[in-house]
Formats: C-alpha cells, sequence, structure tokens
C-alpha cells in the first residue's frame, strides 16, 4: 500500500485541530465540567499526532544521512555542501530533501517538500528516473539538466539529482532547430487540363488568383516564395512557421478549391514538404513527398517524416487526365521489356476480382499473340472471379493459369513479372514471386501506399483512372502486334464496369473511350454482365448483411455475424453497393470475420471519403471504393475501432468548413 506523504497530511491536521477546538468552547457555554475534560482530551491528541509528525521528519532526516553515507560523502553535510544544487525523492516520486543552493538558485527561496518530482522538473517523473542516467528539466524560466543517482539504504530506495543549468545553450539549439529550413513543392493539379478551352484572359485571371492566394498565405511567414513554372511553386520556410501551418493543416487547400474556371471545375493543389539536414536533402525529401500526394490523387499535402509520411486534405476527387502521352511512352517501354524477356508472368492482388484478373488476363492473352510465353499468376480456390476463369478455360485457355507455386518454377533472370490492380507488396497474390523476379512493372490506379514496390522498372500509376482494365485497355491499343480477342476485350470491360459500377462511379472521357475501343473489339455487354452472376446462396447472404444495416452519422454500417466464409466476401462488396441507395447515407460499410482478422467493405457518393477512413485504419483504396483488414481483432473491436476513426473523420470536415467559413 502506498505510503501518505506527511506534508500532505500537516494542513489537514491543523484543520481538525481547529475545528477540535472550537467545538470544545462551544461546550463551555453549556458544562463547564465537560468542557475540561474535552479540552484535556483535544490538547492530547492535538500533541500526540505533532508529536508523531516531528518524529517522522527526524526519521526522514536519519534516511538521509545514511543517504550521504552510502554515497561515500566525509560528513552529513557533504550533500549540503555539494557545489551543485542537489534535490533527493522517494521511489514513489516524493520530495524529501534539497540543499540551500537548490532552494536558492532552482526554487528562488520556496518550498516544495513533500510535492511531486513532476513540480520540479516540468513533466518527468520518478517512474522515468528508473530509466535513465540524465534527464533534462524545466522549473520557472530555467532548463537544466538533472542527472540521476540511485542509491539504496536499508532496503530504502532514493534518486538523487544534481542540476545544472543550462537555459542559455537549450535556448540556442531550440532557436537553431526553428530556424532551419525546409523546402515546400507546390504544384496546381492538372492546370492544362483545367483551362484547354479557356481564354488566355482566363487562364491569366485564374493563374493570378491562385498566385495571390498562395503569396497571401505565406505572408504570415518569412518564408521565400517562387514561380518555377505556371503550375509550380517553391516556397523555402523555416521550421517555426512550418509548424504552425502543418497545425492549420494546409487551410491553402480549402482556400484554393474554392478557384473554380469557366466550367465550374475547381482548382486543387498538391503540396509536398521536405525537412531535411541540408538545403538538397530537403529538397530531394520535397520531391519524394509531392510525389506521393500526386500519387494519391492530388488536392493534398504530404509531409516526408522520419517514419515516412503525414498526409493532410484529399478530400476531393481526383482530376481526369485527358492526355494519353505518358500512356504512350509506357506501351512503347513495356513492349522492349517483354521482347527482352523469356516469359512473362501477370500477377494482381490475393482475392482477385473482375478488374484485378481482367486486366490480367487480357494483358497475358494479348503478350502471347506477341510469340512470348505468358501466364497469369492466381490462387484460382480463392479468386472471386470464377466464371471468367471458367470462360478461359472452357474457350481452350486453361493453361493460362498458374498457381503461385507452380509459377515460382518457372522464374529465371529473364522472367517479368507485371503486377497489377495493386501497388502494395503485401497484397499480392504471391510475395515469393515478387521477391523473386528481377524485373517488374506494376500498373495500378489506387491511391498511392506509403508502403508500395519501390523496385519497379516501370510504375505505372494512374489514381485518375477508374481501373487497372482501363489503363491496360488503353496501353494495349500502343503496343504493336496486339490482336485483342473477343473474350480478352469481354474481361477488360467487366473490370471497367466492376469498379465503376456500370459506369456511374469515377468514370471518366477516357473510360468511355476504353469502353467503346472494347466494345468495337466484339465486347458483348449481356456477356459482361453474365460475369456478375452469383449463387443463390451469395445473393440470400448479400440480403441479410443488407438487413442488418444501421445508421450513424450518414454511414451505413453492417456487420456479418454469420461466419459462414466461402462467398461471403462477394456479398460483402455487394451489400456495400446496395446500401449505398438508402437515403440519407454518404458512405456504406460492411464488416465481416475471416478466420483470425475482420475485414471492411467500404463504399461511398464521392462526398465521404472512404480512403481516408480505411487508411486511418490500416487500409486505402479510392474516394468512393476502399477496404481493410484488421488482424488479431474481433468483430466488436473492430466497430468500435470504425466508429471512433468516424467521428474523427466527421470532426475534421467541420473543422475544416468552419476555418474556411473564417477566412471567407
Amino acid at each position: 500500500m502506498k505510503k501518505r506523504r506527511v506534508w500532505s497530511i500537516t494542513p489537514p491536521v491543523l484543520i481538525l485541530g481547529t475545528a477540535l477546538l472550537l467545538a470544545v468552547g462551544v461546550t463551555y457555554f453549556l458544562n463547564r465540567i465537560v468542557f475540561f475534560a474535552e479540552l484535556g482530551l483535544t490538547v492530547s491528541v492535538i500533541a500526540v499526532a505533532f508529536g508523531w509528525m516531528i518524529y517522522t521528519r527526524r526519521g526522514i532526516h536519519s534516511t538521509l544521512l545514511s543517504v550521504a553515507e552510502s554515497l561515500d560523502q566525509t560528513s552529513k553535510d557533504s550533500l549540503s555542501s555539494s557545489p551543485l544544487p542537489v534535490v533527493v525523492c522517494s521511489e514513489q516520486g516524493e520530495i524529501l530533501w534539497y540543499n540551500v543552493i537548490f532552494q536558492n538558485e532552482v526554487l528562488e527561496n520556496n518550498a516544495v517538500y513533500g510535492e511531486s518530482l513532476s513540480v520540479i522538473t516540468g513533466g518527468p517523473n520518478a517512474a522515468d528516473l528508473s530509466k535513465k542516467k540524465f534527464v533534462d528539466v524545466s522549473y520557472g524560466s530555467r532548463r537544466y539538466t538533472a542527472y540521476i543517482s540511485k542509491v539504496t539504504s536499508d532496503d530504502t530506495a532514493l534518486y538523487v539529482l544534481y542540476y545544472i543549468e543550462n537555459t542559455r545553450y537549450k535556448k540556442v539549439f531550440e532557436e537553431y532547430m526553428l530556424s532551419r529550413p525546409s523546402v515546400v513543392l507546390i504544384y496546381i493539379d492538372n492546370m492544362d487540363e483545367l483551362l484547354q478551352n479557356a481564354r488566355e484572359s482566363e487562364r491569366a485571371q485564374i493563374s493570378g488568383k491562385v498566385e495571390t492566394l498562395l503569396e497571401d498565405w505565406t505572408s504570415k511567414t518569412s518564408g521565400l516564395l517562387r514561380r518555377l513554372a505556371s503550375d509550380r511553386f517553391l516556397l523555402i520556410v523555416e521550421q517555426r512557421h512550418l509548424q504552425q501551418i502543418i497545425l492549420q493543416k494546409f487551410d491553402i487547400l480549402d482556400k484554393v478549391r474554392s478557384v473554380q474556371t469557366g466550367a465550374n471545375i475547381s482548382v486543387t493543389l498538391s503540396i509536398g514538404v521536405g525537412q531535411g539536414a541540408t538545403l538538397r536533402e530537403s529538397e530531394q525529401l520535397a520531391r519524394q513527398a509531392i510525389d506521393m500526394a500526386l500519387g494519391r490523387g492530388g488536392d493534398q499535402a504530404a509531409v516526408k517524416t522520419k517514419n515516412g509520411f503525414d498526409f493532410y486534405g484529399g478530400v476531393s476527387r481526383g482530376i481526369e487526365r485527358r492526355t494519353k502521352v505518358r500512356t504512350r511512352v509506357v506501351a512503347s517501354a513495356l513492349q522492349e521489356l517483354i521482347e527482352s524477356s523469356d516469359n512473362v508472368l501477370v500477377m494482381g492482388h490475393r482475392f482477385s476480382d473482375l478488374d484485378c484478373l481482367g486486366a490480367a488476363t487480357a494483358l497475358a492473352s494479348c503478350i502471347r499473340g506477341l510469340g512470348k510465353c505468358a501466364n497469369v499468376v492466381v490462387k484460382q480456390s480463392q479468386s472471386l472471379t470464377p466464371e471468367l476463369i471458367k470462360r478461359y478455360i472452357d474457350s481452350g485457355f486453361g493453361d493460362l493459369f498458374l498457381e503461385p507455386d507452380d509459377a515460382l518454377l518457372n522464374i529465371s533472370g529473364k522472367t517479368l513479372l507485371i503486377i497489377t490492380d495493386t501497388h502494395n507488396p503485401n497484397l499480392v497474390e504471391s510475395e515469393e514471386i515478387l521477391q523473386a523476379a528481377e524485373t517488374v512493372v506494376v500498373i495500378d490506379h489506387h491511391r498511392k501506399m506509403v508502403d508500395h514496390i519501390d523496385n519497379a522498372v516501370i510504375f505505372f500509376h494512374e489514381p485518375y483512372a477508374s481501373s487497372a482494365s482501363e489503363m491496360v485497355a488503353e496501353m494495349l491499343q500502343y503496343i504493336d502486334g496486339i490482336n485483342m480477342s473477343r473474350l480478352d476485350a469481354e474481361s477488360l470491360l467487366a473490370g471497367i464496369m466492376l469498379d465503376t459500377r456500370s459506369f456511374v462511379f469515377k468514370a471518366g472521357v477516357r473510360t468511355f473511350e476504353a469502353a467503346a475501343y472494347l466494345r468495337r473489339l466484339g465486347a458483348d455487354t449481356v456477356e459482361v454482365k453474365r460475369m456478375f452472376s452469383g449463387s443463390i446462396e451469395t445473393y440470400k447472404e448479400k440480403a441479410d448483411i443488407v438487413a442488418e444495416t444501421q445508421m450513424y452519422k450518414q454511414a451505413a454500417i453492417a456487420v456479418d455475424r454469420s461466419g459462414l466464409g466461402g462467398q461471403l466476401r462477394i456479398a460483402a462488396a455487394q451489400a456495400a453497393d446496395e446500401m449505398l441507395y438508402i437515403k440519407g447515407v454518404e458512405a456504406s460499410f460492411v464488416l465481416f470475420a475471416d478466420e483470425d482478422s475482420v475485414n471492411i467493405s467500404a463504399r461511398s457518393l464521392g462526398d465521404f471519403n472512404v480512403q481516408l477512413v480505411m487508411e486511418a485504419m490500416g487500409g486505402g483504396g479510392h474516394l468512393t471504393m476502399a477496404g481493410a483488414r484488421l488482424a488479431n481483432t474481433t468483430l466488436e473491436q473492430a466497430y468500435n475501432s470504425l466508429i471512433e476513426v468516424i467521428d474523427r473523420y466527421k470532426q475534421d470536415q467541420h473543422s475544416r468548413a468552419l476555418s474556411l467559413k473564417n477566412a471567407y
């Protein structure tokens, strides 16, 4: 049981003693005999109490003497005569004693006997002392480094702290750190696409508005803002001001979004922040950060830190790039890699869907048409697209598919591995194949994650695209010698229809152009629709999930507790789509258990960014379609975590709206 502090007992004893004397004084007017009896008894009790406290203080003094002896001091006054301020505390963090120098120089003649150690350290307590040899502390306006010595006497553990003042040096160090320059790169997202048909006067007007907002934003700092190009800016700012910008969560993103073109399209920014030891290193880190911000769809800020990246913003839809220049360049480079390889393996993510496998099968089939050996790596037992696989097998292309173990045996030094519909190394169908392949190409449309495949020869990443199938359909048009079959075209069209939910979400101009190209190749929309057909059991499971829907802050949440497995992944995804059609629903979440983990399928109509919610839970995806997998957790724990993240997301949205309102 924790001992009470003698100093904390003294005030109550004084108060009780005074109260008793007053009560005894009242009896003087009632009964003199009782009064004198009570008075004698009260005085005796008060005397015993104060005697006990004096005895306790003498015991503390004796303990301090033994501490001095254990420290090999020459006399009992060694600690008192120390040229450094010294304080002694108990193992529980109670201040027991300090010398005269400590009282005069540190405490400035104040008394802190019996107080908690954190009072004179500005934070660190006794529990922190046992782990360190010294600790930085502050008291009043002064800073110190306290060196710690632990001593034990008569089974009593005490801490002796020697204070060395270094206020000036710490202030110089802090000023040095706050004055360190950081590099901020600011890009206007898709300036050419936004103003493609605009007049020169409109271009200058919009560019001027954005530049004025940036100048007003940076005028509160001592930073240097310079225009690098019509849509690019460089800001060099001190750390002291960058911290304020981060605390304000880059509110310039919301201000610039209010600027619109004549076609009512909002202008958005992408910001990359680098903080390095030198300006060159800061610039390199800023470039990495801006690449990450653009890879996640733009309209956000990415700050490169020691632990990775911190993201701010990203609440709007990505703006579609209409130029296909990069697609042609990637197609040409990919063709060269295919021609120089011995064999090609195309692999997607685990639990492959129509977009993942549709893009992979069409790409592998077309590569075979170039005379190269190509296969699709897929675990057929875990695929969510058995109908697509069956169609290829029935058409005589069953050898197109390889299980991961078999594909691993076919890898050589000249094997080309193409990853479709994911860029996360932890989500691929086989991590062993990814590690074994020397030449890797990534084709993906999901917003860029921190943990991405970083050794790819070609990293074809378009967060503006609706699907990986759309990207493959565009790219195959620029590869010489490609002859796409009707089955391949239907596979790609099925992938596009899945991720756009039949051209409802994230379907841009290029999406319809790719679909029209596939339709010209003979893709039958009826046959494509049949690929989406499921069993009656899946349909019932979907209906049961939807029936369990509960509303929470414009979000529909359903928890499947059946534990049936099987086609539950398909049913959960379909149920999440269906729940969006409920009136008043902005986003939908379906939770279901899978062995020792919980999976979450998230969908939205666009106003609710489910990507940010899922990223906060360790997942990822798009603004309108995302997911997460929570290992070693229960449905109840996952549900509670989801509620907390939704609350934080809504609070951030509310704070952003208020700050934008106050800004205008």
